[in-house]
């Protein structure tokens, strides 16, 4: 429900808000059977814990701390941070199954309904690949100005990011989406994440991974 004298840009931030916590809510219990089935599969086919949880930096620079399913091995940064890649051998086979598919993203929406992250938006990034990242490449922090999202205009339109170029180009969608963000939009981005997991290819949906 909307207030009077509300800003259009207001009015998009309260349905959207409202719509990622009803969203986040049911879709944690209708998956439920399958989170805990992933959980079950997770611990038993590598040691360690069932959730990889880690600091990422949120809207307006805030730092919180994110949910997926563990996908690599326990030892996978014992070198210091690192990129993920295409055929990263840090995965696990399970986590193989769940990066192709994007389910070790699925505890995120407990941070959706905590209000840390949205279901569409920019993805987030580590403090430590934030600060590379900003000192690298111009209007990097700008994509800070609204949450992260599950998913985003540059997951259903770019590949993995696995170079700076890559990350450059992502950024551009970033910011698209940023600078022209409706309802309208996030729908078509959550209706085109779903048909690109389905067939495999980017979608076309207008203007609009580390580990």
């Amino acid at each position: 429900m909307t207030k009077p004298n509300m800003t259009p840009a207001e009015n998009y931030s309260l349905t959207k808000n409202l719509f990622d916590w009803f969203a986040a809510a049911f879709g944690l219990l209708i998956l439920s059977p399958v989170m805990v089935a992933i959980g079950l599969a997770v611990k038993a086919t590598s040691r360690g814990p069932i959730f990889y949880r880690q600091i990422r930096v949120g809207i307006n620079n805030q730092p919180f701390l994110i949910y997926k399913f563990r996908s690599m091995r326990i030892d996978a940064e014992k070198d210091g941070a690192q990129w993920a890649r295409r055929n990263d051998p840090r995965v696990t086979p399970i986590g193989r199954f769940l990066r192709r598919t994007h389910l070790d993203e699925l505890p995120q929406l407990i941070n959706v309904l905590k209000g840390e992250m949205s279901l569409v938006g920019p993805r987030p990034e580590r403090p430590i690949f934030v600060s590379e990242l900003s000192s690298k490449i111009e209007g990097y922090p700008l994509r800070l100005r609204v949450k992260p999202g599950i998913t985003g205009l540059a997951q259903v339109r770019h590949h993995y990011d696995e170079s700076l170029e890559d990350v450059k180009k992502q950024l551009e969608y970033d910011l698209q989406y940023v600078q022209t963000a409706s309802l309208a939009t996030d729908v078509k981005i959550i209706w085109n994440t779903f048909r690109s997991l389905v067939t495999g290819r980017m979608a076309d949906v207008g203007p609009q991974r580390l580990n």
